[in-house]
């Protein structure tokens, strides 16, 4: 048997967690149906915590939790609360493909983002891409035609921002936090805020119920190890193109499991808001410019534990020459 290029592997790699991630959508939505997302959020921080808790174990550095950069901390913690409860909503409203569409202006938004944040120019070809992009998002959701905008779409953009808020402030501090800090201080957080605020939308969880919390917590950490190992095996510029093939399964899923049928201008649209965070994506990997390569090293679905995304693209780098 023909041993696998080290693209190939995370290439393979990176389909299937991203392919564990729609399925943990598809709970996600489930669960949407019943409980509010601050308690969603709630259980499944909860059901977090143990494998939190055996990750500070592991982690051999001896060095205080006090963050040392506090204020970019809090940044990513208010973008990490933000995109999971807006992510969540939408989840539970909107259809899983229109979902996937406007979370896919993620790379966009981190772009944009990089510029005050990390000190990146914009240049011609970057907005050029973002302007393709939101161009994209009019498209799927054809103002003024028979959509009907609502909260749900609000959310998704919502959670496109607060997870490119929560991935770009900690690129900013990524090689000065322990990984402990970038980890913990998001899922406290979470805890803390859905708590207080969970007698408010509390409804009772049968044991059928909480094990399917319990399901969502497992397949996120399946899913976040699988595709960090789909990093470390493989450049970045061929794995993160791979996030995109979650709208395919989000329309299986949502054609069988929910009745839903995506329209072919979602597809237009959501075809060329891939295109242009593609374009990005190519622009970061080529060129010259763009050294800190912002979406490159931060475009995934762990908003808590950057700090691996960072040793996988540091070893890529060294192992080619190329970057910083």
């Amino acid at each position: 048997m023909a041993t696998l290029s080290p693209n190939l592997r995370g290439a393979l790699l990176g389909l299937l967690g991203f392919a564990i991630f729609a399925a943990n959508d598809v709970l996600v939505k489930v669960l949407g149906q019943t409980y509010a997302p601050v308690q969603t959020l709630f259980f499944l921080v909860l059901f977090g915590f143990p494998v939190a808790l055996v990750m500070l174990v592991s982690d051999p550095t001896e060095a205080s939790l006090r963050p040392r950069r506090p204020f970019w901390v809090g940044l990513r913690v208010v973008g990490y609360l933000v995109n999971s409860i807006c992510g969540f909503y939408a989840f539970a409203v909107l259809p899983l493909a229109q979902v996937y569409s406007l979370l896919f202006t993620g790379p966009l938004m981190i772009t944009l983002l990089a510029v005050p944040i990390l000190g990146e120019r914009l240049g011609l070809p970057r907005l050029g891409a973002i302007l393709l992009g939101f161009a994209g998002v009019l498209v799927v959701l054809r103002p003024g035609g028979d959509t009907e905008l609502g909260l749900g779409h609000l959310a998704a953009f919502g959670a496109a921002f607060g997870g490119s808020l929560a991935a770009v402030a900690g690129r900013k501090v990524g090689e000065i936090e322990r990984n402990a800090v970038l980890l913990l201080y998001p899922m406290l957080a979470a805890f803390v805020v859905t708590g207080l605020a969970l007698p408010a939308v509390y409804i009772p969880v049968p044991l059928d119920h909480l094990a399917l919390f319990a399901v969502v917590a497992a397949l996120n950490f399946a899913a976040s190890l699988t595709v960090i190992a789909a990093f470390r095996a493989g450049e970045a510029a061929v794995v993160s193109p791979m996030n995109y093939s979650q709208i395919l399964w989000a329309t299986a899923f949502g054609a069988l499991l929910f009745g839903e049928f995506p329209d072919l201008m979602t597809f237009l649209g959501s075809l060329i808001i891939i295109a242009s965070g593609l374009v990005i994506v190519v622009r970061e990997q080529i060129g010259e410019r763009s050294l800190k390569r912002p979406v490159l090293t931060t475009l995934s679905r762990i908003p808590i534990a950057p700090a691996a995304w960072r040793v996988a693209g540091l070893r890529k780098r060294k192992g080619t020459g190329s970057g910083k």
